[in-house]
């Protein structure tokens, strides 16, 4: 692995499919498994009693006075645009980065990063600093900057198109000298690609004034990054995970799900919505210990009352506190035992040293500028940690070679790691980098015994890409334009992937080019991560509007729109003829299931695939070469959970789970507004419900009649008809299930029917002082009032007050089987759309889960996370978004310049939040010996992608999975095609230039797995 963190901490490989941030938790006095359940038992010592607790997705870090700070604040956050966002950082956070004002220092590809994923991300204000004018070499990284801008400043010539990223953002520019006075005006000063004297005299001001201070650089192939936020700095919520959740008082037993979340020793937890045992309810936050056995102890709750039912308790996230020094007396000594970060450290300071004797930094492959630099690095005082250990002089010497260069991908990776940092030091989540973080891509320069660049193939000649050839040459850029490549996905990654493409020249020859395929359209909710598109595009096909903006950053790159899905249905124009033009694709898909079958068809085309994804601050990319690597597998686990239903018993009566509740609620509104006005319009020709098909279709006529005997005229029909629903759902069926199982049913085994997954479920009493209680009669009588086309209302004081003069409604007179219809009527089918806060469709849904879930004694979701259920939103921010699509970048480079051994390639798992990036060679593809028939055309066969074949004396294949050539009474010279017409009746389509056979040989296992054998036609 050629990077490392800050205090020599690396994290393990988390599948993203696996994750998920909640866990379905309980407690019972006996410490038995639930069928089907994933749970926490606890058993209390003072009761024989059964305690179900649900799951709580809240934040219960204390702060005085935060929720009404956020219902007083949040209407300056645009919650639509930053939806996905803000369930990441969360509205307190994000309301601190709406006030925060940035300044930022050097404009080369660095900084242009930072800046957009900061105005992306909401940044109140950000200042611009760099004087200094725009050269060729800017241009290979800096997406703002063009050749019209050539000897123009950079932070004047950036601003304007930074600025248009996100109008909610001031955007400025300083063009005087950096001095304490404009210093105290910021939160947060960032600089980039400075001189070693202005990082030591800013970063003592910003810490003597109390000013968070980064520093970032990149050289070539390295990245440097180096934090300062203070000696007393405050962390308000540490980790990205929810809260953890489990059962009741005494002893709680954890059993985990798919994901692995873990209690520590010292945790605190609290307690809310207990019945009974009310002196743990609102609790001061108590500390549990972790014993041997896995269970939690809790303390002493014999002098407890009894418990009842409900409630939960919660993990409370305690704030923690950092102390960093300034970048004059900050050491490196810190990163532990790992030699590479040291001597990275070194080599940076011997740059500087380098720049600061000769005016310029070391030509590029530039032998004896590299010595000099060595010679330099090993002049410098040791570094405090490295026990006498020599230094890597060829390290060294490598990072002086190419370090003139300046590179789109390491732009991207580095640039999205200091904007999160400036997140952290603005909204004080997530805890800092323990100050020094390196990263180094070596690894995409050529192995030992390779031919490195020549220095002349690498000096400038006065192009875009003169940043890029300083450190893989002219020729490797000529390889660059000459590619073709396919996008599957124009959103955040994809965006980000076509940026990295343009400012690398891929495809940017005459002969070259880049198709990107997707066939959503922009929307509002995307312009706060992909940067490609603006509020003029919203409605418009995201392929289209990516494809012009990417041309606009590069107008020699020609981008091809193709608004369709990349799956069965479209092989037709993703056929032989199209992937036969195609030298690699790169998947920016959110879905494995979409992944698993683009990969399929680069298996099937023996295609490189790059393939990257994110989910909140963790993000992989990952990359699958013919030959080289194993073949691309999605993770079972995650396949499965894409499509999780959850059974129907479950959903109508026994709800364990918040996710149960939503998804009730999800189902109630289609049933209601949906299906029962489809079903109404298919029906109107009939005079009485006893004409209806069947009891389904019945059942749902009756419900969205409700108490009616009439087709609503009035806005208080509406209203009556909701407050009817109201009875219905939550009351009056209740009533229902407890009159067929009461509380005290005991099982013929003894035990209680109402014990294990299964909550005891009470009805409510219909209050409309309740906010709940009202915001669901208002959202179901408007969606009633739409189905009708009757107009609405919003005033809910006048709803109150209507409620108390309407005569409440009996359940027990429910439209009979005999009863007429309604007549001859319309009625308008409403489509549920979690991204409008407008049209009560999450109002309902929210309102009818959180009333469900006080029905259960479940503890509800808030809207947010209602929609997040609801929409199987995943939770994305800009940063993320960048640094993948910069590894991915990363990896480019090796694929092009191919052929590289397996040790050349990187997978990488990063967790911004928590500081972990991990980088590894990827599996080796299995390695089979198989025996086959000779045949006359062996030079037009070639084997599979995920699987090395050793033929040792033959070349030719059967060809099919129950005939073999060998058995079959033909002649040697039929041709291929007319064996395969001839045994299966297959004739080949107009334009195939591929065969594809799938193999056997006999004596192998049944669940041998063989690569399929393409035959070029």
């Amino acid at each position: 692995c050629s990077c490392q963190l800050s205090g020599g901490r690396t994290g393990s490989w988390l599948s993203l499919a696996s994750l998920s941030l909640s866990l379905p938790l309980k407690l019972q006095r006996n410490q038995e498994e639930s069928r089907g359940q994933y749970e926490a038992l606890a058993s209390a010592s003072t009761a024989s009693h059964t305690v179900t607790l649900s799951i709580s997705t809240a934040d219960c870090c204390p702060a005085s006075g935060l929720r009404m700070d956020v219902l007083e604040t949040s209407k300056l956050v645009d919650e639509e645009l930053y939806s996905r966002q803000l369930y990441v950082l969360d509205m307190p956070a994000m309301q601190r980065i709406r006030e925060a004002k940035v300044l930022l220092s050097g404009l080369q590809g660095l900084g242009a990063e930072v800046a957009k994923n900061l105005v992306l991300m909401g940044v109140g204000s950000l200042t611009l600093h760099d004087p200094h004018p725009t050269c060729w070499s800017d241009l290979a990284a800096q997406f703002f900057l063009s050749e019209q801008d050539l000897e123009t400043s950079r932070a004047e010539a950036s601003r304007e198109l930074v600025a248009k990223l996100n109008k909610g953002v001031q955007v400025s520019v300083h063009t005087g000298d950096i001095t304490e006075e404009l210093l105290l005006g910021f939160q947060v000063v960032v600089l980039t690609t400075s001189k070693l004297e202005e990082q030591l005299k800013v970063g003592t001001l910003c810490h003597e004034l109390g000013i968070c201070f980064l520093v970032a650089d990149t050289r070539g192939l390295v990245g440097q990054l180096f934090c300062d936020f203070g000696e007393d700095f405050t962390v308000q919520d540490p980790t990205e995970a929810e809260p953890l959740t489990a059962g009741s008082p005494g002893i709680l037993t954890l059993r985990k799900e798919t994901d692995d979340h873990y209690f520590c020793d010292g945790d605190l937890v609290t307690f809310s919505g207990i019945e009974g045992m009310v002196e743990l309810n609102g609790c001061d936050p108590r500390p549990i210990r972790v014993q041997e056995d896995g269970t939690l102890e809790i303390g002493n709750t014999a002098t407890f009352s009894r418990y009842l039912r409900g409630g939960a308790v919660t993990e409370v996230k305690r704030p923690k506190t950092v102390s960093h020094v300034s970048a004059s007396t900050s050491e490196v000594g810190e990163l532990g035992n790992f030699k590479r970060p040291m001597c990275l450290h070194q080599a940076f300071r011997a740059l500087h040293q380098f720049q600061h004797l000769h005016g310029r930094l070391p030509k590029p492959w530039d032998p004896v500028d590299a010595e000099m630099v060595v010679g330099l690095a090993r002049s410098l005082e040791p570094l405090k940690g490295t026990k006498g250990e020599p230094l890597d002089e060829a390290l060294v010497k490598t990072v002086a070679l190419s370090s003139a260069g300046g590179l789109s991908p390491m732009a991207a990776t580095m640039g999205a790691v200091a904007a999160q940092e400036v997140l952290k030091a603005i909204s004080r989540k997530f805890m800092p980098l323990d100050q020094w973080l390196y990263f180094d891509a070596l690894d995409c320069l050529p192995e030992d015994g390779e031919p490195l660049p020549k220095p002349e193939d690498c000096a400038p000649r006065g192009c875009r890409y003169d940043g890029q050839i300083a450190v893989f040459g002219a020729g490797f850029q000529e390889k660059l334009s000459w590619q073709h490549y396919l996008l599957v996905g124009a959103g955040a990654i994809g965006c980000e992937l076509l940026k990295s493409f343009a400012l690398v020249g891929l495809g940017a020859g005459p002969s070259g080019g880049v198709t990107v395929a997707d066939m959503d359209h922009v929307e509002h909710s995307n312009l706060s991560r992909q940067f490609l598109f603006t509020t003029q595009d919203i409605g418009r096909l995201k392929a289209e509007v990516a494809a012009e903006a990417t041309h606009r950053l590069n107008s020699d790159l020609q981008v091809t729109p193709l608004t369709m899905l990349l799956d069965p249905t479209t092989e037709h124009i993703f056929g032989d003829n199209f992937f036969s033009r195609v030298d690699g694709v790169a998947a920016a898909l959110d879905s494995f299931q979409a992944r698993k079958y683009v990969a399929a068809r680069c298996t099937h085309y023996l295609k490189p695939l790059l393939e990257a994804g994110t989910q909140g601050t963790m993000g992989h990319a990952s990359v699958f070469m013919p030959h080289v690597t194993e073949a691309y597998r999605a993770p079972t686990s995650t396949l499965a959970s894409e499509e999780t239903t959850y059974p129907v018993c479950t959903l109508r009566y026994f709800p364990s789970r918040v996710e149960h509740t939503v998804q009730w609620a999800r189902n109630k509104f289609e049933g209601l507004f949906c299906l029962s006005a489809e079903t109404i319009n298919h029906n109107q020709v009939l005079t009485s419900l006893a004409e209806t098909d069947g009891p389904q279709v019945l059942t749902l006529l009756q419900e969205v009649l409700g108490i009616l005997r009439e087709r609503p005229q009035t806005w208080q029909d509406c209203v009556l008809w909701a407050l009817g629903h109201w009875q219905l759902c939550f009351c009056y069926s209740i009533m229902q299930l407890l009159n067929h199982f009461p509380p005290d049913k005991v099982l013929e085994d003894g035990t209680l029917f109402w014990s294990g997954p299964k909550q005891c479920p009470q009805p409510l009493e219909f209050d409309a002082n309740q906010d709940t209680h009202l915001l669901y009669v208002l959202a179901a009588a408007n969606l009633y009032a739409q189905m009708h086309g009757l107009p609405g209302s919003r005033d809910q004081t006048a709803l109150r007050g209507l409620l108390k003069l309407l005569p409440f409604p009996l359940w027990g007179h429910v439209v009979s089987h005999g009863e007429e219809l309604w007549g001859s009527v319309n009625t308008t089918v409403t489509r549920a759309s979690q991204d409008n806060d407008s049209n009560f469709h999450m109002d309902f849904v929210a309102a009818a889960a959180s009333l469900r879930a006080q029905n259960y004694g479940i503890l509800p979701a808030n809207r947010s996370q209602s929609k997040r259920i609801v929409g199987k939103i995943i939770p994305a921010i800009a940063t993320t978004t960048a640094a993948v699509a910069g590894l991915v970048g990363l990896e480019l480079y090796k694929v092009v310049g191919r052929p590289r051994p397996l040790s050349a390639f990187r997978h990488c798992f990063l967790h911004l939040a928590e500081n972990r990036f991990n980088r590894w060679v990827p599996f080796a593809p299995a390695i089979q010996k198989a025996w086959c028939f000779l045949g006359s055309t062996k030079n037009r066969f070639y084997s599979g992608f995920g699987t090395l074949w050793s033929m040792p004396s033959y070349s030719a294949y059967h060809c099919s999975p129950s005939q073999s050539l060998s058995h079959l009474p033909l002649p040697h010279t039929t041709r291929v095609t007319e064996l395969v017409q001839q045994v299966t009746g297959w004739i080949p389509k107009p334009g195939q230039r591929v065969l594809v056979l799938e193999l056997s040989c006999e004596g192998e296992d049944e669940d041998t797995t063989f690569p399929p054998l393409h035959y070029e036609l």
